[in-house]
């Protein structure tokens, strides 16, 4: 995740580095440095970071289909997805082990590159544009 991404998403949680930096469970100087662009962003940062913005779209009445309606997964792959186990299809880009394209990603990097070119990821996150 890009410095200016993730200061965007900040503001439409609106929440101060402090606040921000409590809800990650990081420091503040982490989360300046991070806005500054002078420390990379961590994926455990960036994922809680997406997981609370998630929320705050669905508390504002966002509704969300399934991962497994919009991609039309055949049952085959539904009994092997950790998404579709754990009734999670609004949050499949969360959670990792997913096998969109048939096999779970070595790393969150590269599920989130192909989560961001994914129509759910992007369905979900329609509002909150270069996420």
């Amino acid at each position: 995740m890009e410095n200016d991404k993730f200061k965007n998403i900040r503001a439409k949680l609106n929440k101060t580095q402090k606040e921000i930096a409590q809800l990650l469970g990081v420091s503040t100087k982490a989360i300046h440095s991070y806005e500054q662009g002078w420390r990379k962003i961590p994926h455990h940062v960036e994922r809680q970071l997406l997981f609370l913005l998630s929320r705050t779209i669905l508390d504002n009445n966002k509704s969300s289909d399934k991962c497994w309606d919009i991609q039309k997964c055949p049952e085959k792959k539904l009994k092997k997805c950790p998404a579709w186990e754990f009734n999670a299809g609004d949050l499949c880009w969360f959670i990792n082990g997913t096998k969109c394209n048939g096999e779970a990603h070595n790393s969150w990097e590269d599920k989130m590159e192909e989560c961001r070119a994914c129509k759910v990821f992007n369905n979900f996150f329609e509002a909150e544009k270069g996420i």
